[in-house]
């Protein structure tokens, strides 16, 4: 008999700004190669946010932002840019192998 479950959702949890950076930090470093699980990362936080405030923000529809923003999307550079610019988050860089 299995356990019965709920559907996780991280945009919940999602409540501070250190919140919102320690999750898109550990997502970075999960990707791999995988570009759309930042993008989904993006949109899980831009939820946590609101979804609304930062299509208003990006100058994007609401609509445009979850297509691009899904684990089956495949925004732009230009998108994922102004949404990080929206919500607050900066990226830095550092070598990968030191």
């Amino acid at each position: 008999m299995s356990e019965p479950t709920r559907p996780w959702d991280s945009a919940k949890y999602l409540k501070t700004d250190e919140d919102i950076a320690a999750y898109f930090d550990a997502c970075l470093e999960e990707a791999g190669d995988d570009y759309r699980f930042i993008a989904h990362a993006l949109g899980v936080i831009a939820r946590a946010r609101g979804m609304s405030s930062v299509a208003l923000e990006t100058g994007l529809s609401r609509e445009s932002l979850y297509r691009s923003l899904s684990e089956e999307g495949n925004p732009e550079f230009a998108t994922i840019w102004k949404v990080i610019r929206a919500l607050g988050i900066r990226l830095h860089a550092k070598a990968a192998y030191s």
